[in-house]
């Protein structure tokens, strides 16, 4: 007789990470659990706002480099975008990118990465779609295309990078150069340093879109885990660190509480926060040498006129 395999559903560990987050001393929780469908969506919206500058910027830089940066991708590659979204930037690079064999987008949003996928089929019918529902901070297996690539290059837009810590964005990184092979190289976003009235304004928009994405996680945690947070009682906080060069985005408790969770009780202090995403804002320079630790060597990159934004390409040393 076979023994019987327990497989983790990803209910089972969202639950898991959520308990351990708020579990601790400073209360967490994981951003990657931000983008189910409601929160791409909304994602989708601050992107759209005045204030949120990285995605307009990054958009204009790959729209005016996007023949120079497909020159330093290559031909006849396998695509592979880690958290893919809405895959807005990278429909000026398919456009561009000299006969891509197939399209990878990975990402841990189903529905969404789903319905995109669909769309972009109708859209590069002679570029294989071939979507991974997948956590791409963990290893995952990449899909077989029908016809053979030249070799596989990674897309990793958005400054996505800099919502990790430097361990968890080192190890990242440690990841990405074991899935390339010969030829290929990460093509990555990264938000520049720079005023930090600039940056915190990015993160606090006026129309409150980016305090109904943070808080949405809430919403999602009662819906999907029977949680009963009262979210009128919790506000989203978005303030600039200096001395870590990052945004640190939170949940803040509005008066003394308690939640209740898989038949665990969770107290909350007036002005207790629980931490749910970092956005590390770096140098050209910085991010090099940080890269560097892990195989990689920068081949190439480009930046708005302001250097507000910078894409690098990225290639093992």
């Amino acid at each position: 007789m076979n023994p019987t395999i327990e497989t983790v559903t990803p209910t089972d560990r969202f639950l898991h990470d959520v308990v351990s987050g708020l579990s601790g001393a400073q209360k967490t929780l994981p951003c990657k659990y931000l983008y189910d469908e409601c929160g791409s969506q909304l994602f989708d919206k601050i992107c759209e706002t005045d204030e949120y500058y990285p995605t307009r910027t990054e958009l204009g830089i790959m729209k005016r480099n996007a023949k120079s940066i497909a020159d330093q991708i290559g031909s006849g590659v396998m695509l592979v975008e880690y958290g893919s979204g809405s895959s807005t930037k990278t429909r000026i690079l398919l456009d561009a990118l000299d006969t891509p064999v197939a399209y990878v987008p990975v990402d841990i949003s189903e529905e969404h990465l789903l319905k995109t996928a669909d769309g972009l089929r109708s859209a590069y019918p002679d570029t294989e779609i071939l979507p991974v529902v997948a956590d791409f901070t963990k290893p995952f297996t990449l899909p077989q295309s029908e016809q053979p690539c030249s070799h596989v290059a990674l897309y990793f837009p958005g400054s996505t990078i800099g919502n990790f810590t430097p361990e968890e964005a080192g190890e990242l990184l440690k990841f990405m150069s074991s899935t390339l092979g010969p030829k290929g190289g990460l093509l990555i976003g990264i938000d520049l340093q720079k005023e930090a009235s600039i940056i915190e304004a990015a993160y606090n928009d006026q129309a409150g879109i980016t305090a109904e994405f943070n808080l949405n996680l809430l919403t999602r945690i009662n819906s999907e885990l029977d949680g009963d947070f009262d979210i009128d009682q919790f506000k989203h906080r978005a303030i600039y660190n200096p001395s870590e060069h990052r945004i640190e985005i939170s949940i803040v408790s509005l008066r003394d509480q308690q939640v209740r969770l898989d038949d665990k009780e969770f107290h909350f202090r007036t002005g207790e926060s629980i931490l749910t995403e970092y956005s590390h804002k770096y140098t050209i320079e910085g991010f090099t040498q940080f890269a560097s630790l892990f195989g990689f060597a920068l081949h190439h990159h480009w930046t708005d006129n302001r250097n507000y934004f910078g894409l690098l390409h990225l290639v093992l040393d």
